[in-house]
């Protein structure tokens, strides 16, 4: 029997999608801290930033784990260790603040990381780790959090 084509790609389950979305919200408002006060975008809110961000790096790595662990398991093993990644990125990038760089520095870091996190992403559904519906949340979330987290890196 053919399939039938749908008219949009599948989606996550609608809580999944506004909890993502939601998670925006801190570098959403950190942003428009940035823009329309400058001056009192400091190194608190910069190193604010620069954890959620790190954090979330993180948590997508975690996320990757889990979708290897899914059955079955016959996902390459470089995924396991690709999995692992972010959360070394993150921790390098928070650890600038710790050798004395500048907050900006992590921040690109972490927000390009962020973006690069794709490349992973698109290997997942390309060969059927991933669920439906993927990409059609991480592309929006990764490109607005990474975006975002650049954008706090130059305005600082």
């Amino acid at each position: 029997m053919d399939r039938e084509l749908s008219p949009r790609p599948p989606t996550l389950p609608s809580l999944a999608q506004w909890l993502g979305f939601a998670g925006l919200a801190p570098q959403i408002l950190l942003a428009a801290i940035a823009i329309a006060n400058p001056a009192s975008f400091g190194p608190g809110a910069q190193s604010a930033a620069l954890v959620y961000s790190g954090t979330i790096l993180s948590f997508i790595g975690g996320a990757w784990w889990g979708l290897a662990s899914r059955p079955p398991t016959n996902v390459h093993r470089a995924i396991w260790l690709i999995a692992v990644i972010p959360s070394l990125i993150a921790f390098a990038s928070i650890g600038t603040i710790a050798i004395g760089l500048p907050c900006k520095v992590g921040l690109l870091f972490t927000g390009t990381s962020l973006i690069a996190s794709l490349g992973v992403d698109y290997k997942l559904a390309g060969s059927g780790v991933s669920p439906p519906g993927w990409l059609r949340l991480r592309v929006p979330l990764s490109l607005g959090l990474g975006g975002l987290t650049i954008l706090i890196a130059i305005l600082s």
